[in-house]
């Protein structure tokens, strides 16, 4: 791993101090999207809630990471090697991380996140979101978990969720422990007040 001179350390796990935001690296089709990415990142910055995030400056990634400085906000990229020898890396970050791979990009982002939010993406945004509240789940951390659903991008997979709790694959406190939100502000305020389910993930089985 290699980091610039400033040293990144997690925030404390009591206070939201710090927002992972996975979301695409394309523009997406409407420019309600990109105009998403930087009504949240005003947000984050006015709140003073440090941005973690994947340290490109491509699509959706780089319209947040603009906002969040641009607002006088931290942004922190952890990038892996392979996109950072591309020249991807954002070049204004207050800090970045290169790690080898993906994998280690995102338990990195995790480690300095005190939540989670996803934008609309594709299939990594969709992917880090499901990871983070799986871990939730587990209760392998206990961070909060949220969606801002910018033109209703996120209805489906709420749809989704509920297909699963009514086919008896997942409890309804965990499919509420996603906070979907089509404004940043309220969304925010959710994953701040969020408290973690105190269920377990398994349906009329022993040990559950």
């Amino acid at each position: 791993m290699s980091m610039t001179d400033r040293p990144v350390v997690p925030s404390p796990a009591a206070a939201l101090r710090s927002v992972a935001v996975f979301c695409g690296s394309n523009f997406g089709a409407s420019a309600e999207y990109a105009e998403a990415a930087r009504a949240l990142g005003a947000a984050l910055a006015t709140r003073g809630i440090r941005l973690v995030y994947g340290g490109t400056n491509k699509g959706l990634m780089g319209v947040l990471a603009d906002a969040v400085l641009g607002a006088g906000g931290e942004a922190v990229g952890v990038i892996n090697r392979r996109l950072h020898e591309r020249g991807h890396l954002h070049p204004a970050l207050t800090a970045h991380e290169v790690v080898d791979h993906m994998r280690i990009r995102k338990a990195r982002m995790a480690e300095l996140a005190d939540a989670f939010v996803a934008m609309p993406g594709g299939l990594g945004t969709l992917e880090e979101l499901f990871e983070a509240a799986t871990l939730t789940q587990l209760g392998d951390h206990s961070k909060a978990c949220g969606a801002l659903n910018v033109r209703g991008f996120y209805d489906p997979m709420r749809t989704m969720l509920d297909r699963a709790v009514d086919e008896g694959f997942l409890k309804a406190e965990h499919r509420d422990m996603v906070v979907i939100d089509a404004d940043p502000q309220r969304l925010l305020d959710a994953l701040q007040a969020w408290q973690a389910p105190t269920v377990t993930k398994w349906i009329g089985q022993p040990g559950s």
